[in-house]
């Protein structure tokens, strides 16, 4: 790392979510390596999916952003917020001030399930609906007739399903004191859903969420939850494939039976769990009406995992809201390679591929969602930080020929010039304290601002104030 002495190793993140913070962190504990390092977001708040994706009622995971206060408060660390890598800089202009690249930019869009009805009025992505209650400002102008609506189906049967059905029956008042968008929480307290219909294409043993996540539905007051005894039945393939799953999966298929045997209450809000059906279109007139479902039945692929088959039974569920919990799916970025297959940056253990299978882009990487797709919780993105951090640290021992590059502020000096106004550290630092002051005065752990405008005027404020 002798090289790394006559000037410190300048790296560029494009993200400022998880896999971006534990990329930085890595970087940070590297041995012998002298580094500094520019974080840059289209927003002008960092923390990704932990401030736009996490639930409200799930505050103790967003403390994991102390965590990444720590990585913040390194002084080798900047915040360029409100940068939108294509619109402010270019991919060009990042190899033209850096030595390294890093890709942080998770999934951002759903995906689609391909199916007729799809587009019909009324059929959501559970994308649009979470980044919609955490007040992202991509999604908080969307609007969902939960005022006229009474059942909903959540195609999915993953943590984020449970989220959205957690969200939709659970009482507005528990809500409150969260950090959940103003507009969100009024919506919900004029909701009309009394029925929540989860459906899942696999087996219960299969079930993607989490026993915490389950028996948190289980535990919401005035809230049943409903799960059909014979489809919760394990065949032979399930029951014999189950001996070697984590314990996750089997204390899943515990609690799913305890349910079955519990009567539902009169008068509660339900969450119908169901398993083996898979939604085949969507029907209605003006708007979303019905959910034909197809039952499905497990049959062992070439590796012995249980895989649904249609059966060729179907089943009309009337409805009047639908929302895709189906999966994520990266966005293409102008420069930078992108997987249409996949939805991923093609890469090499984070190493940037100029296609699949193709050459290394040059001191390019990739972390996160947008390395892998979107598996994992957010702790797994540590790990996944520190193996791209490792092939970038063993690219600058073995082959980095060292560019000038210009100092250290011309990026700064190249944003002010195209007239970008990006938010720094102290910006964002002003601006998180006067959210949870805001809050604080309404009895709200935080109150979000929820438009870019909104909060760059707030920032202009706070930066006069003490100037």
């Amino acid at each position: 790392m002798a090289k790394s002495a006559q000037r410190p190793l300048r790296v560029a993140i494009v993200g400022s979510g998880p896999s971006a913070m534990y990329a930085a962190e890595a970087l940070f504990k590297a041995d012998g390596l002298d580094v500094r390092v520019d974080v840059f977001d289209r927003l002008p708040t960092p923390y990704g999916l932990v401030r736009g994706g996490v639930a409200p009622d799930h505050q103790k995971i967003k403390n994991v952003v102390r965590v990444y206060e720590k990585v913040e408060s390194d002084p080798r660390y900047r915040f360029f917020g409100n940068v939108t890598l294509g619109r402010d800089v270019s991919v060009a202009d990042l190899r033209a001030h850096y030595d390294q690249i890093v890709y942080a930019v998770g999934n951002e869009s759903d995906r689609k399930m391909g199916i007729p009805g799809e587009d019909l009025d009324g059929v959501h992505s559970a994308t649009d609906f979470v980044g919609w209650y955490n007040g992202h400002p991509d999604y908080r102008d969307l609007e969902f007739k939960l005022a006229t609506a009474q059942r909903v189906a959540i195609v999915g049967n993953g943590n984020v399903a449970v989220d959205v059905a957690r969200i939709l029956v659970r009482q507005p008042d528990e809500l409150a004191p969260t950090d959940i968008a103003d507009y969100a929480l009024s919506a919900l307290r004029a909701s009309s859903v009394k029925d929540v219909v989860m459906l899942g294409r696999r087996g219960p043993a299969q079930a993607a969420f989490s026993p915490k996540e389950l028996q948190e539905l289980a535990d919401l007051d005035a809230v049943s939850v409903v799960v059909d005894p014979a489809e919760i039945e394990l065949d032979e393939l399930s029951a014999e494939w189950l001996e070697s799953q984590p314990r996750s999966s089997k204390r899943n298929v515990e609690i799913l039976k305890d349910l079955a045997e519990v009567a539902p209450t009169a008068g509660a809000r339900t969450i119908h769990c169901r398993f083996l059906v898979s939604p085949v279109e969507f029907a209605g007139g003006s708007g979303i009406e019905r959910v034909r479902i197809e039952h499905g039945e497990l049959v062992a692929d070439d590796r012995g995992t249980p895989r649904p088959k249609g059966t060729g039974k179907f089943e009309d569920l009337d409805v009047d809201l639908v929302f895709k919990a189906v999966g994520y799916r990266g966005v293409a970025i102008d420069g930078v390679p992108f997987d249409e297959g996949w939805g991923v940056i093609p890469n090499d253990e984070g190493r940037v591929l100029e296609r699949r299978d193709g050459d290394v882009v040059p001191n390019e990487y990739v972390v996160g969602w947008a390395k892998r797709g979107p598996t994992g919780l957010i702790g797994t993105n540590s790990p996944d930080a520190k193996d791209t951090v490792a092939r970038m640290v063993e690219d600058v021992t073995a082959t980095r020929v060292w560019d000038d590059l210009p100092g250290e502020d011309a990026i700064t000096d190249l944003l002010t010039r195209r007239g970008v106004e990006f938010v720094n550290l102290e910006d964002w630092r002003r601006l998180d304290a006067f959210e949870q002051e805001q809050g604080a005065q309404r009895g709200k752990i935080r109150a979000k601002l929820t438009s870019v405008e909104e909060m760059l005027k707030v920032v202009r404020e706070l930066r006069a104030a003490v100037s």
